[in-house]
């Protein structure tokens, strides 16, 4: 495989712009006959947006989060369940980023850059809690591993050259490991079993790990990431609010297209265009302030990380953590609200199951189920009140 190399940001947000208006187009059948984006996802391969963040002394464009969480925004405005598909790509790049020997940042960033892709094997199901890790990586007396577990879903997995599995060893100690895998090692079986109402074309399903034989220099010490001050959380959800804010903004521009070319006036407004009706322009109006606040917090919460990452302390991770959180939580509920709105406003017609407008309602119920955006308020709250920091668990 073989990619385009970005040079810089602005290069990244022209060729996301772009890509969008391609992938926009399809995405409702894509989403109506659950046909999976294999062919829209090597375009982003192959583009180099996939590899914008590798660092600049490995060859990469090293762009801003500001502008990385602006390409997100733009992809899920156009086809929600195929910018979740490269979320974990993104975290996984930033694992090797924090933890990542130099041998390993070598050979991984160089993988990145030829466009590979990186997936997800990370949740498990019927555990006591999301933090309830029980694959495990026991060691060989050779120094590898076998890596043995069950994950669900594996956003990302089904199209993966390489699938992250978070494990923890087989020791008293149960540290926490991310082993690399090839999609195509033996032992590995990746089904695609994913039948969620919503971001229906992510395959987000089970991925099987029987024994599966790990090199040593292919096993990342996760643990250590949430030892000192970090980021993790924080990159990883602004994309997720990136995700939240694109579907909302994609909801409102499909309803605002709708209401101009299909709809018809209520006959109590008196006016001969449904875009003259002053209720209808009310709730635009409310709606529009709503999403352009997420667009805000979404930005401001980008800029705050990327402060931190210039100059990584407690506090600095604490503010982002804290800026993110505030994002996440508007942003879904923005979705969600907007979303549903559409409906409101364009009115009967819309609700024509042929029409398949009501995707951006799935995907955004479907997406923001991810992680509680009432614990991002808790720790908002605590933040404000007592100036206590967010806990360092990698969900904020």
């Amino acid at each position: 495989m073989s990619a385009k190399v970005i040079a810089d940001d602005l290069e990244a947000l022209a060729l996301a712009a772009a890509l969008a208006g391609e992938f926009r187009t399809g995405a409702s059948a894509r989403d109506a006959g659950r046909r999976l984006p294999r062919a829209e996802l090597d375009r982003l391969s192959a583009s180099g947006l996939l590899a914008v963040t590798v660092p600049a002394e490995y060859g990469g464009a090293d762009v801003t989060q500001e502008t990385l969480a602006e390409i997100f925004r733009l992809l899920a405005a156009a086809d929600a369940s195929l910018a979740q598909i490269p979320q974990s790509h993104f975290v996984y790049v930033n694992v090797i980023r924090r933890q990542g020997t130099e041998e390993q940042k070598e050979f991984f960033f160089g993988e990145v850059l030829a466009g590979r892709r990186f997936g997800n094997a990370q949740s498990e199901a019927g555990t006591k809690h999301v933090q309830d890790i029980r694959t495990r990586l026991e060691p060989r007396p050779d120094g590898s591993y076998t890596l043995t577990g069950v994950k669900h879903y594996s956003t990302g997995a089904l199209f993966a050259d390489w699938i992250p599995v978070l494990a923890r060893a087989a020791d008293e100690d149960g540290a926490l490991h991310v082993a690399y895998v090839p999609s195509g090692a033996e032992g590995v079986t990746v089904v695609d079993d994913w039948d969620g109402m919503g971001q229906r074309t992510t395959a987000s399903g089970t991925v099987r790990l029987d024994a599966v034989h790990v090199p040593a220099d292919r096993v990342l010490p996760h643990h250590l990431t949430f030892r000192g001050p970090q980021l993790h959380g924080a990159v990883a959800q602004l994309l997720h609010a990136a995700i939240d804010t694109g579907i909302a903004g994609g909801a409102l521009v499909e309803a605002a297209e709708f209401v101009r070319t299909k709809s018809r006036p209520w006959f109590e407004a008196g006016v001969d265009s449904a875009t003259e009706d002053p209720l209808l322009v009310q709730r635009f109006g409310e709606l529009a302030v709503q999403v352009r606040a997420s667009e805000a917090l979404l930005g401001a919460a980008a800029r705050q990380v990327d402060a931190a990452r210039a100059d990584l302390t407690d506090d600095s991770a604490a503010e982002a953590s804290i800026a993110v959180a505030a994002a996440k939580a508007h942003a879904a509920a923005t979705a969600v609200e907007v979303a549903g709105a559409l409906f409101e406003v364009a009115g009967t017609r819309a609700a024509l199951d042929s029409l398949n407008l009501h995707r951006h309602w799935r995907d955004a119920r479907t997406h923001t189920l991810h992680d509680p955006a009432r614990w991002k308020i808790q720790h908002i709250g605590r933040h404000v009140l007592t100036g206590t920091r967010p806990p360092r668990h990698g969900l904020l």
